[in-house]
């Protein structure tokens, strides 16, 4: 592992103090407001992003995300370095009271996740890593002590059935078609649904084998998830090019997607 950068442990500490804010919220009685778009919006989602700025601001690298005023593509196209920021990734499901939500970090390099941490407020637990840096599990008590880190290597093979995990808010539309491709490594497909950017714990893990979107998303829902999986030799790719997602773009909004782990990629058709 190449020692990670002063950015990497303020972006863990950043998560851990927006996570226990947001845990903060969630545990008490709190007010919905819908959005233009029709999105939801808690106070949780803007005291994340209060916290979050604080910390990654003074590191001088522009931040864009859910909830960051959104420069226009003129500026942002001659970032050659950016943080991709979700503060509250399912904020349907923190509404939902069910857990899974999530704090999203990435670190954009000319368009590239090359950086990502997901951290899950209510298993105090978060995965970070990218391909400079290696994948680690981390327990917030230990943030601090990487001695603690559990390292995560790539999953040796596919689950026998194989597992694709889905939104839990979201329908993913048409996948029949991509369901029969996957029969055709293995026989029974196994379903698992999961809020927010946490299936992509599942993946890292090597508990779900792929997870396929074909529903809208924004760039911050992805780019973190992407880092990590690419670092396990795994891949977030164009549902039709079969070309990596690339980021800081100037619609912010993701084209379908499929992820798959690295043992499935050695053997899909």
């Amino acid at each position: 592992m190449q020692a990670l950068e002063a950015k990497h442990t303020i972006a863990i500490r950043a998560a851990v103090d927006a996570s226990q804010k947001i845990m903060d919220i969630y545990e008490n009685e709190f007010q919905t407001i819908i959005k233009d778009d029709g999105s939801p919006l808690t106070k949780a989602d803007l005291a994340s992003t209060k916290i979050i700025h604080k910390y990654l601001e003074p590191l001088g690298i522009p931040i864009t995300g859910e909830e960051t005023e959104k420069m226009p593509f003129s500026e942002r196209e001659k970032w050659k370095e950016c943080w991709c920021v979700d503060p509250l990734d399912g904020t349907k499901e923190f509404i939902n009271r069910n857990g899974e939500f999530a704090v999203n970090l990435a670190l954009l390099r000319k368009g590239k996740p090359v950086f990502g941490l997901i951290a899950s407020p209510v298993q105090k637990l978060m995965y970070i890593g990218g391909i400079e840096t290696g994948v680690f599990k981390i327990e917030f008590d230990y943030a601090e002590n990487m001695a603690k880190w559990e390292p995560i290597n790539t999953p040796n093979s596919i689950n026998d059935p194989i597992v694709m995990t889905c939104s839990r808010s979201h329908h993913s539309g048409p996948v029949i078609h991509f369901i029969n491709d996957l029969k055709k490594i293995s026989p029974t497909v196994e379903f698992t649904k999961k809020g927010s950017s946490l299936k992509f714990f599942d993946l890292a893990s090597g508990a779900a084998d792929v997870y396929p979107r074909f529903a809208p998303t924004m760039e911050w829902d992805i780019a973190a998830g992407q880092a990590i999986l690419e670092a396990l030799g795994g891949s977030v790719v164009h549902a039709e090019t079969g070309l990596p997602l690339y980021y800081n773009k100037e619609n912010l909004t993701n084209p379908y997607f499929i992820a798959k782990t690295k043992p499935l990629i050695a053997l899909s058709p």
